[in-house]
């Protein structure tokens, strides 16, 4: 690629470190703008008590890193010999397992070569280990702004509905909380500036577009060019006007390929 393009990152700072990186090493103008802030949630007796109920289901579903971090920091603890299936979408999350202390052996992800890291692919990684009665744990945020998430999670409804339809008790625990960043006046002047400039956004969240519609909810985004990873946040970028996606998977490598072909 003769030149690097403008390239709008909305991942969780938490998250973004890496990628950040990988954009500039690429040549890349990387403006980071973060659509979801990460807190954690309040460590309630009643929370406490479900990361011990946790501990002895037969697997945990942990959506992000986040919900690994979080879990870790409230309290959640791992067993190098026995404890519960730990299963994850992707590398990232992977990753955050094995650096809490839990064994490969343990976890469960679709494979590096995978088509795209969701619950579809985990799914298949891990249907014929459950049976009906099991009880499968998913660990992940909970929008601030909505009592009944926080309380209970947003379950994903998709694999929820598999392990229900085996016979799987399913529950949802939110470890942390996704809130709506603050945007000041001349932050919302440059966004919007950015959805017709040129300029790439990368969307890894469909939350994330849902709270950039919130912080502008004027804006026409026909002009707007975006990288989704994945089809669902394809969607929502979509119905928010956004003029040109293209899809691919949740990694800095594919990420860097997408941009390269739109060279």
């Amino acid at each position: 690629m003769g030149h690097g393009r403008r390239v709008i990152l909305t991942r969780p700072s938490s998250d973004s470190q890496a990628w950040v990186s990988g954009l500039q090493e690429a040549h890349h103008q990387v403006a980071h703008w973060p659509l979801i802030d990460i807190a954690p949630v309040s460590p309630t007796p009643f929370f406490l008590e479900t990361l011990a109920s946790a501990a002895r289901s037969q697997a945990i579903m942990f959506v992000s890193r986040n919900a690994v971090t979080h879990a870790m920091a409230a309290g959640w603890q791992t067993s190098p010999d026995a404890g519960p299936r730990c299963w994850a979408t992707g590398p990232g999350t992977r990753q955050a397992l094995l650096d809490a202390g839990v064994p490969a052996a343990r976890i469960d992800a679709p494979p590096a070569d995978a088509v795209q890291f969701d619950t579809e692919a985990l799914w298949q990684q891990v249907k014929h280990q459950v049976r009906a009665q099991d009880v499968v744990w998913i660990f992940r945020g909970a929008d601030a702004d909505n009592a009944e998430s926080a309380m209970e999670g947003v379950g994903r409804d998709w694999l929820q509905q598999q392990l229900q339809q085996s016979g799987v008790t399913v529950k949802t625990c939110a470890v942390y909380q996704r809130i709506c960043p603050h945007w000041d006046a001349a932050q919302r002047e440059r966004a919007t500036a950015a959805a017709s400039d040129g300029s790439v956004w990368v969307f890894t969240s469909s939350q994330a577009i849902a709270h950039l519609k919130q912080l502008l909810p004027a804006v026409d985004w026909k002009l707007a060019k975006a990288i989704a990873t994945h089809a669902r946040i394809a969607q929502a970028a979509q119905q928010m006007g956004v003029g040109h996606v293209w899809v691919c998977k949740p990694a800095l490598g594919a990420v860097l390929s997408s941009l390269e072909s739109l060279a």
